[in-house]
């Protein structure tokens, strides 16, 4: 079994990668991403995220040689479409309170990529305690940007941890698609992506072993991948990921043969670069998913 899904996942990620590379052209990216977007979704976003599934296929070092290339080629393809750090550097100058240059920055920074006013800045900033007032899953995300960095902080994980609605071991019936998608963040940021998988306190571990399952069926009921595919990546991070063989097939065959993931379970627009945008996130999360499987299960193998 555990070949089996190995092959699936590898599969998966390969194609979701092979599809973001494909896409890499100008008559998908703008020539020029505005520092104080009108909508932070539509481009800059996307970018960002794609330049993280490329970082974590290359942390990872499971793919074979045509993966990390076509990562190598994506993460410094979208380190020039954010102009090699400035555009981030600009949007921390005019804004103090925004996290999200950090977030985006560092990884790119485990992908070799490096801006020494931007981190200069953001060091300022996290030693002055400038930080917003935001939500407790993305207060980890900042913590563990910062750490990511190796910018010191004096960050009490369990603390940030407890304050979410994971680290309260709620009734499992008291979710919704946003607090399912805040839960899915919350352990990846406690555990870097799964690097750290043993930073889940064991309570916390075992309650999503538990209900995880629970949570992924219902999702995949309804068709909706994107979520699916975060819940199957928050698997990959637990101490002793379950990896439902069942479950990663079914995903696996909702998956375009050009490697798209559908978000949902809605026809999908003919239209190449609407078809990209459309599907851009989800596909991105199955490149980390399936990237983070077939890790964990070559680890476990060795």
């Amino acid at each position: 079994m555990t070949t089996s899904l190995t092959s699936i996942a590898h599969n998966v990620a390969h194609r979701g990668l092979t599809y973001l590379h494909d896409h890499q052209d100008a008559e998908v990216f703008p020539a020029d991403i505005p520092v104080e977007p009108e909508d932070p979704d539509t481009v800059y976003k996307p970018v960002a995220e794609i330049g993280m599934a490329a970082a974590l296929v290359l942390r990872e070092g499971v793919g074979g040689t045509a993966q990390l290339r076509a990562a190598r080629e994506l993460i410094d393809f979208t380190w020039r479409q954010l102009r090699e750090g400035n555009l981030l550097y600009e949007r921390q100058v005019r804004n103090c309170l925004l996290t999200d240059p950090i977030e985006v920055y560092c990884h790119f920074v485990h992908g070799g990529h490096r801006h020494e006013e931007l981190e200069r800045l953001v060091t300022h900033n996290a030693a002055v305690g400038s930080l917003p007032e935001v939500y407790p899953n993305r207060r980890l995300a900042v913590a563990n940007s910062y750490r990511m960095c190796g910018i010191p902080t004096d960050d009490d994980w369990e603390s940030l941890l407890r304050a979410t609605w994971l680290g309260a071991t709620p009734p499992p019936w008291a979710i919704d698609w946003d607090t399912a998608y805040s839960m899915t963040h919350t352990v990846f940021h406690v555990t870097d992506w799964g690097a750290r998988p043993h930073d889940l306190p064991a309570d916390v571990a075992g309650y999503l072993g538990t209900w995880l399952p629970v949570w992924t069926d219902v999702w995949s009921e309804v068709g909706d991948w994107d979520l699916v595919a975060e819940l199957l990546i928050v698997d990959a991070c637990l101490p002793e990921p379950r990896f439902d063989l069942d479950m990663w097939t079914r995903f696996a065959s909702v998956q375009h043969s050009d490697g798209l993931l559908p978000r949902d379970a809605e026809p999908v627009e003919t239209d190449r670069v609407q078809r990209f945008w459309d599907h851009c996130h989800p596909t991105v999360v199955a490149v980390v998913a399936g990237t983070l499987a077939v890790s964990r299960l070559l680890g476990a193998g060795r």
